[in-house]
């Protein structure tokens, strides 16, 4: 479980699901005394309202942040962790139109006259109106997209090929280069040559640099990396929280290498943070 790919909406389900939990032991009427009921005096109300959107936060969260989530009945876990926010905002409506409704053994405590809605509904219909609404809305809204919790940025920007602190990125020193490894760098001088041979020939001039600069970037959420060969095959995934090196651009598209040295294109670049 990867909690980097959860986002921002993923934090307002997980804030709304609190707050729907913490609305479950408040007062369902608005009275006096200590005979006042609350949603847990009502099998009915509680598994509805609050227990079903707390169980759809939780498979809401589950399903983001596996790489694989299982499905149930067909469905992923998302979906019908959707479902059950929207069905426990539908009962929470109802339920402050009706605030009596299967308690009515509870009537003769108000002295005869129909009771108000007191703050655990009030508060839980607030509750399950949010959790529905970013369940709804996170796949939709840019905003709430973004990452929950940002990869964390290099001290300071690395040369090519090399990796940044903390661990992450490319792997370790000592470990080879990608590409041009071991080749003499401008203003170096080449290999010595042997003893009473002729000095080597300089290398043959290298055509011009396009405008590309390899850089770092990190994913805000975990994305496949598909083969260079134009298929759909995916190589690996690549998972938030870990720097990757971009060697190559192609249009729209990045070439990527991951931390074990496999190449490939990596089609979404949208949100990508760069080191």
């Amino acid at each position: 479980m990867n909690i980097r790919s959860l986002t921002r909406g993923d934090g307002v389900v997980i804030g709304a699901a609190v707050l729907l939990f913490i609305a479950s032991f408040l007062d369902t009427f608005d009275g006096s005394g200590d005979d006042i009921p609350n949603a847990w005096d009502n099998l009915g109300l509680v598994m509805s309202m609050y227990v079903g959107g707390i169980i759809g936060a939780v498979l809401i969260v589950i399903a983001r942040a596996l790489p694989q989530p299982p499905k149930v009945v067909g469905l992923d876990l998302g979906q019908l962790g959707v479902a059950l926010t929207i069905f426990a905002a539908w009962t929470s409506f109802w339920s402050i139109i009706d605030p009596l409704g299967a308690m009515e053994e509870f009537f003769g405590s108000f002295g005869g006259s129909e009771p108000e809605s007191g703050a655990g509904l009030i508060l839980g219909l607030i509750a399950a109106l949010l959790l529905a609404a970013a369940a709804v809305a996170t796949p939709l809204v840019p905003a709430l997209k973004a990452a929950l919790v940002g990869a964390p940025r290099p001290a300071a920007p690395q040369p090519y090929g090399a990796q940044p602190p903390g661990g992450y990125g490319y792997p370790g020193a000592g470990a080879p280069g990608p590409f041009g490894a071991g080749q003499p760098q401008p203003g170096q001088p080449g290999p010595a040559a042997p003893f009473g041979g002729a000095p080597q020939q300089a290398a043959a001039p290298q055509p011009p640099a396009s405008d590309f600069s390899p850089f770092w970037f990190a994913v805000p959420v975990a994305r496949p990396l598909f083969a260079e060969d134009g298929s759909q095959s995916t190589i690996a995934e690549l998972a938030p929280g870990t720097w990757y090196l971009a060697v190559e651009q192609r249009g729209a598209n990045l070439v990527a290498q991951t931390q074990d040295g496999r190449r490939g294109v990596l089609q979404d670049t949208s949100g990508i943070q760069r080191g």
